[in-house]
């Protein structure tokens, strides 16, 4: 296997699974200090980091909650956010610039914001209220599997929290064995379609932000290669009209509520498409884990999945992940 490090992964969990106390402590705080609704906003990547934890809250609970990219939040506003809204950032660099002016905005209006940081000492640390530093400690959703779940038991919507955390630490060593298991066909995908000159993605639920973020920001950004992200509802209010034999289409099923429309996508693009296919986090086992908490972890088992395909990419391609041609390099 390429570029996989077993001991770093797992002691990367361990770095952040260590810090629950902490992290349940903010959350407890932030309780306690009341808030009437909550807001999702950051940028790129890390803002499709947390779209599984807005979908987890509307999914779990009827607090209100939404999302909203910086750039639009610094320009348009938000009419409902106050000082009771409770503000969820994150940045792995800590220095993102439209995500640092967006929590001086957030801040100036009264907010309370919870940041998950890539590192320690930087601008949106220092203007948040709180904030857990994940470092090279994925995955960073293990942080937000806490936080949020620990406030949706606080507010009464998940009486199953304390044993969930407890698993939680087994899900480093069970992300070890997606990576394993899923390599070989993530390594075949890699293969077959590193040439292609388009791709389309497809994902529900709580699969929509990882499949748009390696959509955009691995496969675009990292490794300039054209792709469509696309909703399963959506695939079939557009995007249907291109399947056909000669485009690669790939699907990535959630076990959550919304997995009927991957089925159904699943359906229609075994029918007419021949270069298809399907990475289900159903077929990949997630030792010391319950089954009923297998549908909120299918975004960092997809992601475990997502990063075999990654790497085998940055190998067989020779292009490093890390290149850039404009991203931070000039002005724009």
């Amino acid at each position: 296997m390429v570029t996989f490090d077993e001991n770093k992964i797992l002691s990367n969990g361990e770095y952040i699974y260590k810090q629950r106390a902490e992290i349940e402590r903010i959350a407890d705080c932030v309780c306690e200090k009341g808030f009437e609704n909550l807001l999702f906003t950051s940028s790129g990547g890390s803002l499709a980091m947390m779209q599984p934890f807005d979908y987890m809250i509307s999914a779990m609970s009827g607090m209100e909650v939404c999302s909203q990219v910086a750039g639009d939040l610094l320009l348009t506003g938000n009419n409902r956010l106050t000082e009771k809204t409770l503000v969820f950032m994150a940045s792995k660099s800590g220095d993102t610039k439209e995500t640092v002016e967006a929590a001086r905005y957030v801040k100036e209006r009264g907010a309370v914001i919870v940041s998950v940081l890539g590192v320690e000492d930087s601008p949106l640390g220092e203007l948040s209220t709180y904030s857990v530093v994940f470092k090279n400690g994925r995955p960073q959703e293990l942080v937000l599997l806490l936080l949020i779940g620990r406030i949706l038991y606080r507010k009464g919507f998940f009486d199953d929290y304390m044993q969930f955390a407890d698993e939680l630490g087994n899900l480093p060593a069970a992300l070890v064995s997606v990576g394993k298991a899923s390599d070989l066909k993530a390594r075949e995908y890699a293969l077959k379609y590193k040439d292609a000159p388009y791709q389309i993605w497809i994902g529900s639920g709580n699969l929509w932000g990882p499949v748009y973020s390696f959509a955009m920001c691995v496969l675009e950004e990292s490794l300039w290669m054209r792709t469509k992200s696309v909703s399963s509802p959506e695939f079939f209010h557009g995007t249907i009209e291109l399947m056909e034999k000669g485009v690669c289409v790939a699907l990535a099923m959630t076990e959550g509520p919304t997995r009927p429309l991957d089925e159904r996508v699943k359906k229609f693009i075994l029918k007419y498409g021949e270069q298809v296919t399907v990475f289900d986090t159903a077929d990949y086992q997630l030792p010391g884990i319950s089954d009923r908490f297998r549908w909120m972890l299918s975004p960092v088992v997809i992601n475990a999945v997502l990063s075999r395909i990654s790497k085998n990419l940055e190998e067989m391609k020779a292009h490093s992940l890390e290149i850039r041609r404009y991203y931070r390099r000039v002005d724009y």
